[in-house]
């Protein structure tokens, strides 16, 4: 009995023994599968190593340096002079000059508009959608249009769902400022030309300058002129377009001095060539630069936005071609100097202007003749479009470079050609729409890297602000309705591109 006792005990630990291995086998086989999905299995942050690079690592092609990204352009008419035509006012009535000639010192104010060359026919074109497809191809080495990138991180806001949206600074108010304007009208006398100075003319009120502008579901900072030249140190805004992108040049130099004579600062024209040529009625811009920050501001005057050539250079009478599928060459040559560009086209986009300057519109170097571009509201959506593809080709050469498209300033010039409200914000004071009121640039830039900076509706509702007929020793049956008073609208344009830098 005690043998057989011990047997079947000895059986029981048997059994024991091989279920407990079994379990022990069991859980080492499901430890070993788990090492190994650990080993085999990327990081968190592995799926995202691609993504993590940045848009310009990824398509951004190996480029020459900066100096040597443009080949030097063969002389053009640009750099010769400003504009070739004679003065022709008078041939279109109610028109007004837009590109005066002034100096930024004060003087005779008939000499100015007398002088001007492009004082004729700058009735705005009509804003209508494209009926050809967009002149340019996209450069395949660049993001799809649908691609985004940090650069528009600081231009979102929140709302209240707490929903990121880029933030629309062209969708607000007219509030109001007791602290306004940001410099004086009597002074700046150094950067603002006399003409525009309407507190220096026989205007009585000035209430359009105690306005600011106020967006809706956006921070728009206070402009602060200490502040703003910290910020560009070292960098150089760039202001190219018409009389209406030199107002704005010409708003930003008084807005980052105070108004104040400052001479310390610099004129540096001659390092872009802006001299006043034999024979001009004004040098082809301005460009000045503070040393403290070594920020330079400066304004290309180019109203179309496209190259000018002397069609026979041993004719100083000779006719212009204005290539439409080619840039200023002054945007190709400096464009590697730049940090903050702003164009601007509008206002002369009209046949009889380019009569009277003797252009004749070109593309792929030759003449036009026939066509569909030779629609005038057509051309200029043409070169807005063209314009707008070469610069978004340009940026990733460039990834300092933050570039604007702004848009059109309206004019207010009424059936009867005048401009005689002096009562702030009669139409309104909100703009409540999404979209720009200037298709043209809208969609020209839209799935681009280029900006617009959108002014026109808000512009639109300050028709008391304008220049109109007040001149310095007296009033005139003209009334310029389309440039701006200053201190003024301009300031307004400036704040927003500030804004969004």
């Amino acid at each position: 009995m005690k043998t057989r006792s011990t047997h079947s005990l000895g059986w029981k630990h048997i059994y024991m023994v091989l279920i407990m291995l079994i379990l022990m086998a069991a859980l080492l086989r499901i430890w070993r599968k788990g090492s190994s999905l650990s080993i085999n299995m990327p990081s968190s942050q592995d799926p995202f190593t691609e993504s993590s690079q940045s848009e310009q690592d990824r398509f951004m092609e190996p480029s020459p340096s900066r100096e040597d990204q443009f080949v030097k352009s063969p002389s053009s008419a640009e750099d010769q002079f400003t504009d070739p035509s004679p003065s022709a006012q008078g041939q279109s009535i109610g028109s007004s000059p837009d590109d005066v000639s002034m100096s930024t010192n004060p003087e005779p104010e008939d000499t100015i508009e007398g002088n001007n060359s492009d004082a004729i026919m700058t009735e705005e074109t009509k804003d209508e959608k494209l009926s050809f497809d967009s002149p340019l191809p996209m450069n395949p080495a660049m993001p799809s249009p649908t691609t985004k990138d940090n650069r528009d991180v600081e231009n979102i806001t929140y709302s209240s769902n707490s929903n990121p949206q880029v933030c629309n600074y062209a969708k607000g108010k007219w509030v109001a400022d007791s602290r306004r304007p940001l410099y004086s009208g009597f002074g700046c006398k150094r950067w603002l030309p006399s003409p525009w100075a309407c507190r220096l003319t026989q205007r009585l009120d000035f209430s359009y300058e105690g306005y600011r502008w106020e967006p809706i579901n956006c921070q728009m900072p206070e402009f602060e002129r200490f502040s703003f030249l910290s910020k560009m140190q070292d960098k150089t805004i760039a202001f190219i377009g018409d009389s209406l992108g030199r107002q704005q040049f010409h708003s930003l130099m008084c807005m980052a001095t105070g108004g104040e004579d400052s001479p310390d600062v610099e004129d540096v024209r001659s390092e872009y060539g802006l001299i006043k040529r034999s024979g001009a009625i004004r040098p082809d811009g301005w460009a000045y630069r503070f040393p403290s920050t070594n920020t330079t501001i400066l304004f290309y005057w180019s109203s179309t936005l496209c190259r000018l050539e002397r069609i026979n250079n041993t004719d100083p009478d000779s006719s212009l071609a204005l290539h439409l599928d080619r840039e200023p060459s002054f945007l190709t040559k400096f464009l590697h100097r730049f940090h903050v560009l702003v164009l601007n086209t509008a206002h002369h986009w009209i046949k009889a202007k380019f009569i009277a300057n003797r252009w004749i519109m070109h593309v792929n170097r030759k003449p036009i003749k026939d066509g569909i571009l030779m629609d005038m509201m057509n051309v200029k959506n043409y070169t807005v479009h063209r314009i707008v593809k070469w610069l978004d080709s340009q940026l990733p050469l460039h990834p300092g470079l933050k570039a604007f498209f702004r848009t059109r300033s309206p004019r207010h010039l009424d059936k009867t050609g005048f401009c005689n409200n002096t009562i702030p914000l009669t139409g309104g004071s909100e703009v409540f729409e999404e979209e720009s009121s200037d298709k043209v640039v809208e969609t020209a830039v839209k799935g681009t890297r280029v900006k617009i900076l959108d002014i026109t509706a808000l512009s639109e509702l300050r028709d008391e602000a304008h220049k109109s007929q007040y001149r310095i020793f007296s009033t005139s049956a003209y009334h310029d309705c389309l440039h701006w008073c200053l201190p003024g609208i301009p300031d307004t344009w400036n704040e927003l591109l500030v804004a969004q830098l």
